[in-house]
C-alpha cells in the first residue's frame, strides 16, 4: 500500500471506529458467506487481511473456537487498535493483532489453514503480490478467500451516491487497474488474478443480500461522506452550501431503499476462493 493510500486510510480510520457496529450489522450476511465459502470450522488457524475495524476477523475467532485462533492484520496503525478493542468487548481471547500491508507479511511460509480477505484486495497497491504472499503463509491445501463488491450498476447503496456527486464534481475516468472498490467486480477478472498468482481450483460464486441497518437517510449520508476518502476528497473542494445540497439530493434518491426510515439496499458481491497446491 502506497504512503498516500495509507495517509487516507488513517483519517478515515476514526470514522470507521465511529460507525463500526453500523457497518458491522451492513457487512454481516458477507461475512457469514465468505466464512461459508473459505470452509472455516473449529480449531482452525486463520489469517485476516485488512481487516479493517475488526470484520470478519471478530466473527471467525467465534467460528474456529478456543482450540483455534485468528491473526488480524491492517495497515493502519489506528483501524489495529479499533480490532483490538472490539475483541476486548467481546470477550474474544483467540485473536493476535499485527499492523502489516497485504504486500508483506510478517509470518513464516505455510503458518495458517485459511486466509481471507473481506472487502480488501480490491484496494491493495499491488494484488499480484499481496496474493502471492497470502499463498506463502498459507499451508498446502489451505483455502484462499476473498470477498469484493459486484458491479456498480447493481449496487444502489454505491450507484445513487455517485450519480449525485457526478451532478457537482467531474471526475477523471477510471483507471481500472487502480485501486478502488471495483476492481474486481467483473467476474472472472479476480479469479484470473488468482490463478496468476498461483491458486488452484479457483472458483466464484455471485452473493446477494439486503444492506441493512436501523440509520435514517441523513445518517446513511453522514456515515458515507465520512468513511470514504474520496467522497471526503470530493466534497471539501465544494462551499458549504453545495455540500448540503448534495445531502438533500442524495437523501431524496435513495428514500426508496429505507422503508420504515431504516436502510435496505439490495447488494451483490463476489466471493472467489481458491487452494494452495
Amino acid at each position: 500500500m502506497t504512503e498516500n493510500m495509507l495517509d487516507a486510510w488513517r483519517e478515515s480510520a476514526k470514522y470507521w471506529t465511529e460507525h463500526s457496529e453500523t457497518i458491522h450489522q451492513m457487512f454481516m450476511p458477507l461475512t457469514r458467506a465468505l466464512i461459508e465459502r473459505a470452509g472455516i470450522h473449529q480449531g482452525q488457524n486463520v489469517l485476516d487481511v485488512a481487516g479493517g475495524a475488526g470484520e470478519p476477523s471478530l466473527t471467525i475467532a467465534e467460528t474456529v473456537g478456543p482450540e483455534g485462533s485468528v491473526t488480524f492484520t491492517d495497515g493502519v496503525a489506528e483501524m489495529v487498535e479499533t480490532a483490538r478493542a472490539r475483541a476486548q468487548q467481546r470477550g474474544l481471547t483467540n485473536i493476535q493483532f499485527h499492523q502489516s500491508v497485504a504486500e508483506s507479511l510478517p509470518f513464516p511460509d505455510e503458518s495458517f489453514d485459511v486466509v481471507v480477505s473481506r472487502l480488501g484486495v480490491m484496494l491493495f497497491a499491488d494484488p499480484d503480490m499481496a496474493m502471492r504472499e497470502m499463498l506463502r503463509v498459507l499451508k498446502p491445501g489451505g483455502r484462499l478467500a476473498f470477498a469484493v463488491w459486484g458491479k456498480s450498476d447493481v449496487n444502489p447503496f454505491c450507484y445513487l451516491v455517485t450519480r449525485v456527486m457526478d451532478q457537482h464534481v467531474k471526475s477523471p475516468a477510471a483507471d481500472p487497474d487502480a485501486p478502488s472498490a471495483f476492481r474486481f467486480a467483473e467476474p472472472g477478472t479476480l479469479t484470473s488474478a488468482m490463478k496468476q498468482a498461483g491458486a488452484i481450483d479457483v472458483d466464484e460464486r455471485i452473493v446477494t443480500f439486503d444492506i441493512e441497518a436501523p440509520i435514517s437517510p441523513r445518517q446513511f449520508w453522514t456515515m458515507r461522506s465520512r468513511t470514504s476518502d474520496t467522497l471526503r476528497e470530493k466534497l471539501t473542494k465544494l462551499s458549504a452550501d453545495e455540500q448540503s445540497q448534495i445531502a438533500v439530493e442524495v437523501e431524496q434518491a435513495v428514500q426508496e431503499f429505507f422503508p420504515a426510515n431504516q436502510m435496505k439496499f439490495p447488494a451483490q458481491f463476489i466471493i472467489a476462493t481458491g487452494d494452495k497446491r
